[in-house]
């Protein structure tokens, strides 16, 4: 309950659920005595696309956590909660009421992850002023005047910058740390018959205010995907501190050897668990820089592989959003239009590494980032599912998805649906991958060396199909020089055959 509000509101400052930060800017200036606060749990955000149960459980427990952090330090908070009977069930029309309620003289928000909620503020009938967002190390001009000195930008030469500009492994005289910008090559290391023991995760028992949470998702979104039995996730900030803490000493050092690894239920490996603290602000991207540099004994590989994914692509793929939103979302660069297989709701299917990473979603609301990349994005992609839709899905499963990272990982890195904006090429793999970098194809009915037949692969069968079909737009592109050699020393009567088996794989699936 919030306390007894002043007479008259100087500020109302709305806080949405992706902006846990009490030292944001939003609270700049403020004053106990004249300003309050809004939260709101709503349906419209919890439905706009259908949620795991453990993403709506995740975000309204980190936002209680969060309400009773800002009283703990004096501020009045007004918190509307999911089934507060005023509740009108959509965030315009909540600040609306609490406009037209409190009668502040002026409205303070975050400038907010998603294009689509910030054009329904903009529509409020009192517009709020919409502050920067100080969270993220590039502001908008810093990245409009990167792509202006970089017509085509490319996230290894903004990361350099970002590297320039931050100072992070640098020497005195400015050069990279260990002679390198980039140590990518020793991070592709499969799991051989014999490896190093993996950490057990971090626990977090759900306290009193998670339980009322998970008890309101389990009534009140009973159909929606994915299971509650196993939340665990870090929902205030002790628990992101926690967390981190916990990545530096006991995964990092191995999280750049096997970061691109997978292994038969195991769902996080060497990696952390925070990208959803990070994306929800309840960290922010300097402090987890510098924990992790502060470990002495992580090796240089990990120390620069988590480095650049903080600083070069969570920033890099930020800037693409909002300088190519709203048109960015409409993009289909290889007239891909198949909707999303029935099994990624479910993981019924016989593809091993399929059932694995849709089970860790499914279990855990998440999956780390080859699982998603070069497993779950990948057999869309070479499948023609729509870019768009393989977005949604993925606003809709992982708990960490925000519209800003969702979008140019999915339907740009992903589907390569943006024609190269994000990607200089498509991460097209075959079955062969997958086998070099898990366990998973000798647990699985099919055989990654085929291409056609019973045991072929679906994988290999659709990636030289992809090949195939799409030869003049990649052949020249020098990345992909060697899989069109590749091609090549195939007959074409064995293209075709891989074609035809294609679209046999294509009609079962849809």
């Amino acid at each position: 309950m919030a306390r007894a509000h002043p007479i008259k509101i100087r500020h109302l400052v709305v806080v949405l659920g992706d902006q846990l930060d009490a030292d944001s800017a939003a609270f700049d200036g403020f004053d106990p005595e004249q300003d309050v606060v809004l939260q709101m749990e709503v349906t419209d955000e919890a439905t706009y696309v259908p949620q795991h149960k453990m993403r709506i459980a995740f975000f309204f427990a980190a936002m209680r956590h969060f309400h009773a952090d800002l009283q703990s330090r004096g501020r009045n908070v007004h918190y509307v909660q999911l089934d507060d009977p005023a509740n009108t069930g959509a965030l315009d029309s909540e600040i609306a009421r609490h406009q037209a309620l409190l009668q502040p003289e002026a409205t303070i928000v975050l400038e907010p992850g998603d294009f689509r909620v910030r054009e329904s503020l903009r529509k409020l009938p009192q517009r709020p002023d919409i502050r920067r967002d100080r969270h993220f190390l590039c502001t908008a001009d810093e990245f409009d005047a990167f792509t202006e000195r970089h017509p085509r930008p490319i996230m290894e030469t903004f990361y350099r910058a970002m590297r320039r500009k931050t100072g992070l492994l640098l020497d005195e005289s400015g050069k990279p740390i260990g002679g390198s910008w980039n140590f990518d090559a020793e991070n592709r290391k499969g799991f051989g018959k014999s490896r190093p023991p993996i950490p057990v995760p971090r626990s977090y028992t759900p306290d009193a205010i998670t339980q009322d949470v998970i008890k309101l998702v389990a009534n009140r979104f009973s159909n929606s995907p994915g299971k509650l039995e196993r939340f665990d996730l870090p929902v205030s900030r002790v628990d992101a501190l926690t967390e981190l803490s916990d990545f530096v000493a006991w995964r990092l050092s191995l999280f750049g050897t096997y970061q691109d690894a997978m292994l038969t239920d195991e769902p996080f490996l060497y990696h952390s668990r925070l990208s959803g603290a990070l994306n929800l602000h309840m960290l922010n991207p300097r402090e987890v820089v510098d924990a992790a540099l502060a470990n002495r004994n992580a090796p240089l590989n990990a120390l620069e592989g988590f480095v650049r994914q903080i600083i070069g692509w969570r920033e890099f793929v930020r800037g693409i959003y909002w300088q190519r939103m709203p048109h960015y979302a409409d993009e289909n660069a290889l007239d891909a239009n198949l909707p999303m297989p029935r099994f990624y709701w479910t993981g019924e299917t016989e593809m091993r590494c399929l059932s694995q990473a849709i089970g860790h979603t499914i279990d855990h609301a998440y999956a780390h980032h080859i699982e998603r990349l070069m497993v779950l994005g990948l057999f869309a992609m070479l499948l023609g599912v729509k870019p768009h839709d393989v977005h949604l899905w993925h606003m809709s499963m992982f708990h960490d998805a925000i519209d800003w990272v969702s979008l140019p990982n999915t339907l740009g890195m992903s589907q390569h649906g943006d024609g190269g904006v994000v990607g200089t090429k498509p991460y097209a793999a075959s079955g062969h991958y997958i086998d070099r970098m898990s366990d998973h194809c000798r647990h699985c009915r099919y055989d990654p060396k085929q291409a056609t037949g019973d045991k072929a692969c679906p994988f290999t069968t659709l990636y030289w199909s992809f090949l195939a079909k799409h030869r003049r737009r990649f052949a020249n592109n020098g990345r992909m020089r060697n899989q069109y050699v590749n091609l090549e020393r195939r007959s074409a009567a064995e293209i075709r055959a891989i074609r035809s088996h294609a679209d046999t794989i294509t009609a079962a699936m849809v």
